[in-house]
């Protein structure tokens, strides 16, 4: 009598990766996301590596997570591997201040996101 085991949220030719935490606003992080949506793995990597953003590094992390997974976890092939989904959402946001002139008070908010980056295998058309 034991619980149905739950089914995987992503398909068997799918694999994913996610980070929490990112210190930057969701708007900054989903430019650098738009930059790699629908590409081969390998020129997506190349574009994260040169880009000048400070956040594409971690984005590359998660884009090497997502493929680690697909290769060890899912048995897919590297090769033929694209970035089928990166989406970006909100986290929670620091709220600091600053005190301005005749006792008012400056609102400062520092945005934290998270990124998924979903990495699909493309079966050939023959």
């Amino acid at each position: 009598m034991s619980k149905e085991k739950n089914p995987r949220r992503v398909a068997d030719n799918e694999a994913m990766a996610k980070i929490r935490m990112l210190r930057t606003s969701p708007q900054k992080l989903n430019l650098v996301a738009a930059l790699i949506r629908g590409k081969k793995v390998e020129t997506a990597l190349n574009d994260l590596t040169f880009s000048k953003k400070r956040i594409a590094i971690d984005v590359k992390k998660c884009l090497q997570s997502a493929i680690a997974n697909a290769e060890n976890n899912h048995n897919l092939d590297v090769d033929e591997l694209v970035v089928a989904e990166a989406w970006v959402g909100k986290n929670l946001v620091m709220k600091r201040g600053r005190p301005r002139a005749r006792g008012r008070f400056g609102r400062i908010v520092k945005p934290f996101s998270e990124i998924t980056i979903k990495v699909r295998q493309n079966e050939e058309q023959v």
